[in-house]
């Protein structure tokens, strides 16, 4: 290995994913993403990937793996199903575990990475 294995994290480094949307059931007009893919382990049980989105609401559940977020540019909430909700901004990190279910909303234009951790459960 050499530092040319070092995997760059940006938008411009990725590889483009579009996540299906038969798996989210949306609860907005529309609902705008993209994930770019920028590091998956030899086990392909972890993900790094810059990831970017427009407002929108859609439900989630349950989420497959443990996600670490670390918000670059702008606002989400995370609402659970009994009505919890949590707010984060530029600059806030968070993980959001596995198994959770509820709603991911995009509050405005936003930029984050994220590490996502599909570790076997048991």
């Amino acid at each position: 290995m050499s530092v040319a294995d070092i995997a760059i994290v940006s938008k411009e480094s990725g590889h483009a994913f579009l996540p299906p949307l038969e798996s989210y059931e949306i609860r907005s007009e529309r609902w705008e993403e993209c994930e770019y893919h920028c590091f998956r382990d030899p086990t392909e049980q972890v993900l790094v990937a810059y990831w970017e989105g427009e407002p929108g609401i859609v439900h989630l559940g349950p989420w497959p793996y443990d996600e670490l977020c670390v918000l670059l540019e702008g606002r989400v909430a995370l609402i659970d199903e009994d009505g919890g909700r949590r707010e984060f901004a530029a600059g806030q990190s968070f993980v959001v575990p596995r198994s959770f279910s509820g709603t991911w909303e995009t509050v405005e234009p936003s930029r984050k990475i994220f590490v996502a951790i599909d570790t076997p459960s048991g």
